[in-house]
């Protein structure tokens, strides 16, 4: 959601409230964003790099892979014409 300068600063509380449970919160002045309210975990987790770009911990516990078909495809390859 986005929040006039103004309409953040009377509705404190309701800004943080929402960063927790809705995600970042815009605040912008004159019509341009110039900051977002992120809750204390969204920001921990910013703040350390390895947080996010663990590759390892992707691997382990990304995306579900089920319904996905991975089997390798046997058909032999096609005949290309070099030339």
């Amino acid at each position: 959601m986005s929040w006039s300068v103004a309409k953040a600063k009377d509705n404190l509380s309701e800004v943080i409230r929402r960063s927790k449970t809705e995600g970042p919160q815009e605040i912008s002045s004159h019509g341009e964003a110039t900051a977002v309210v992120v809750s204390a975990e969204d920001f921990q987790r910013l703040k350390d790099p390895r947080a996010t770009r663990d590759f390892k911990d992707w691997l382990l516990n990304g995306p579900s892979l089920e319904g996905i078909d991975l089997e390798r495809d046997r058909r032999p390859a096609r005949d290309i014409d070099p030339f």
